[in-house]
């Protein structure tokens, strides 16, 4: 193996960072050009009431008999613009953002191509099953924040109201800041096992780290929770907080405690000074 320098690894890093920045402009190119259709069809289907979320909220209301407004209200949000270029910047800006979405498999695999040569054959598997299980999550996490998560949030903060004297009229900037955020937030929010296996290398937490401290978790991913989902039903809370506390659990079954050593090295080489001197007397006299 050939050894690299300082600058032939800055140099590969350049080309990883120039070869990753090159997919995100040619998927934001393809998704610039199909955003109309992304749009009517993907971005503002949860406005519409035959979203497939709720169709399935509808279904069960039918099934368990619940005549609750949570499972039979009607959506039909209607978005409005104000602002004059508004809708240029955004079908630039979500286009980008899907592309970066969409390009995190391509990402991880550079990563793995830039970090592959100075691991050890077993530290290689570790490494590819961490990337896969982050692409994998990020997705589920993604998919999470569009079918449930958005749309619970929209149905309740579209027609929650301050006055019945007030209408509330929903900006298009507005709409698009709260897709974007609770959808990327969601699929970091699933990368929580992932960090917490990286965390456990650098020996910065442990299992049993984790363990003491589950009833903080669930307080902190409670509070986390109401802040992705600001509603009053228990049900909506419960969307978030629950799939967030068994990515903690899942974590805790990643993590590893550390091993204990046989001994201290410092207790191995420790040697009475009394023993030294008369080695040290011993080859002087054979000298």
């Amino acid at each position: 193996m050939v050894e690299m320098t300082f600058w032939d690894h800055l140099e590969t890093l350049r080309w990883v960072l120039v070869r990753v920045i090159g997919v995100w402009i040619v998927l934001a190119v393809g998704y610039f050009i199909a955003m109309p259709y992304l749009f009517d069809n993907v971005i503002l289907a949860p406005c519409h009431n035959d979203f497939a979320f709720y169709d399935f909220l509808r279904f069960i209301g039918e099934k368990l008999h619940l005549d609750d407004e949570f499972f039979t209200q009607s959506m039909d949000v209607k978005i409005v613009n104000i602002n004059l270029g508004a809708p240029f910047f955004i079908h630039m800006t979500t286009s980008l953002m899907l592309s970066v979405v969409t390009a995190v498999p391509y990402l991880f695999f550079e990563i793995w191509r830039f970090v592959r040569p100075a691991l050890y054959p077993k530290e290689q598997k570790g490494v590819v099953k961490a990337l896969a299980l982050g692409t994998v999550m990020f997705f589920i996490g993604v998919l999470m924040g569009y079918f449930m998560v958005f749309p619970l949030a929209l149905r309740f903060l579209s027609g929650y109201m301050l006055s019945s004297s007030i209408e509330n009229m929903l900006s298009l900037n507005s709409y698009i800041d709260n897709f974007t955020m609770l959808i990327l937030c969601m699929g970091l929010a699933f990368e929580l096992p992932l960090v917490t296996w990286l965390l456990s290398l650098m020996g910065l937490i442990t299992r049993s780290f984790l363990r003491e401290y589950r009833r903080h978790a669930i307080v902190v991913i409670v509070i986390l929770a109401a802040v992705i989902t600001p509603t009053s039903d228990p049900f909506t809370l419960s969307v978030v907080a629950i799939p967030l506390y068994l990515l903690y659990e899942m974590s805790i079954l990643m993590v590893r405690d550390k091993k204990k050593g046989v001994a201290d090295d410092s207790e191995e080489d420790d040697v009475p000074e009394g023993e030294e001197q008369a080695e040290e007397a011993t080859l002087s006299t054979k000298e």
